[in-house]
């Protein structure tokens, strides 16, 4: 099979799906790789690694989505790129198909079969190709936090660090998902005083294990939550919100109770969702302030990161890649539960039933058309 790498497009996504060590892999197995030009300059990877690696290097996007097999991507489809959409391929990538109606239709209208990271499962019930990204974000958060709380930065000038003789510094994390632990085991290295949150007791016993003594796990609900708000100097939310809810864990009316010079950092990144407040923003425009508090809400943190990021996604992606590419996309599907699960469209039909529901639209059961 053809396998296509692309450039990503979106503002300040340096990722690249295939490191040149995948695109040896897949090369080995009998498949061509096309690599655009550059593709992997954003994490560090040159053309010349990639030609090595046995790419053959294209100077266009459009050369590679009319060739390609498989699309093998990061992000979302863009509308510049919904018109390379065709019916005789596949694109893997991170879909999101319940927050773009728009890509979900165009998706549809093209009759490609499409695939998202994001709803692959494991017999766990877990979503591993989330997971490593989750890691990230949650890090990044807080590396972001300590960079925007320098004076010369416009922040506090508070180190978010234990230094003797000064009041150690206080920060909540929501969630002790993969994102939360993520951003406590930094935090709680540097010695700041933690409270994590959770709904969810054996995720809070778990994780007391091993993280250190500078932790401390409470309950997650209103009465917890307000007294940790008030207190805090960096309040980082690490719960995914249902597009359904109306509700929030933090009200804006909530904000006139924390710190001056507090800031908030949301990891999910959910508009209006567990933080009412909250917008999605990007690395060039990466803060706002809402009430006197600042918001840190960035929507692809790992991309800051985007050598360590590109390696680890493509070790989670690549054996369902190699797996479509080695037994063809329909036996893949039909044999592996955990790649269907992901499948989004095929052949113009609707296949992921939560998607169906949030946007109106007809389902259908993958088993039945493959």
């Amino acid at each position: 099979m053809i396998i296509g790498v692309l450039k990503e497009l979106k503002e300040s996504e340096y990722r690249v799906s295939a490191t040149p060590q995948a695109v040896q892999e897949l090369v080995f197995h009998g498949h061509r790789v096309l690599v655009e030009k550059k593709a992997g300059s954003g994490s560090g990877f040159s053309d010349e690694m990639y030609i090595n690696s046995g790419a053959e290097i294209k100077d266009s996007a459009e050369e590679i989505w009319n060739n390609a097999d498989i699309i093998y991507k990061v992000k979302e489809i863009l509308k510049e790129e919904y018109k390379y959409l065709r019916e005789d391929s596949t694109v893997i990538t991170y879909i999101h198909s319940n927050a773009h109606k728009e890509q979900t239709e165009a998706l549809l209208k093209s009759k490609c079969i499409s695939i998202a990271y994001e709803d692959i499962s494991n017999d766990k019930g877990e979503w591993p190709l989330l997971s490593p990204m989750s890691e990230l974000a949650g890090k990044g958060g807080f590396l972001a936090a300590l960079s925007l709380s320098q004076r010369i930065k416009g922040g506090s000038g508070k180190l978010l660090a234990n230094v003797c003789g000064v009041e150690t510094p206080e920060i909540t994390i929501i969630g002790c998902g993969n994102s939360g632990l993520g951003a406590c085991e930094i935090s709680s290295a540097l010695g700041n005083n933690i409270t994590m949150l959770d709904i969810d007791y054996e995720s809070m016993k778990n994780a007391k294990q091993y993280l250190p003594n500078n932790v401390t796990f409470l309950l997650s609900n209103r009465i917890n939550l307000l007294k940790c708000i008030k207190k805090a100097d960096v309040v980082i939310n690490c719960i995914l919100w249902s597009k359904n809810r109306s509700d929030h864990l933090i009200y804006r009316k909530d904000l006139k109770l924390m710190k001056k010079n507090a800031m908030i950092i949301d990891v999910a990144c959910d508009d209006n969702g567990a933080i009412e407040s909250c917008k999605a923003t990007t690395h060039k425009k990466p803060t706002y302030y809402d009430e006197g508090i600042l918001h840190y809400c960035v929507d692809n943190i790992p991309s800051a990161f985007a050598e360590t990021a590109s390696v680890t996604l493509c070790n989670v992606t690549l054996p369902f890649v190699m797996k479509l590419a080695d037994k063809g996309v329909k036996q893949a599907l039909i044999e592996d539960k955990h790649l269907r699960r992901g499948l989004t469209t095929y052949k113009g039909k609707l296949t992921l039933k939560e998607t169906a529901e949030k946007l109106g639209l007809e389902y259908t059961n993958a088993i039945q058309i493959l």
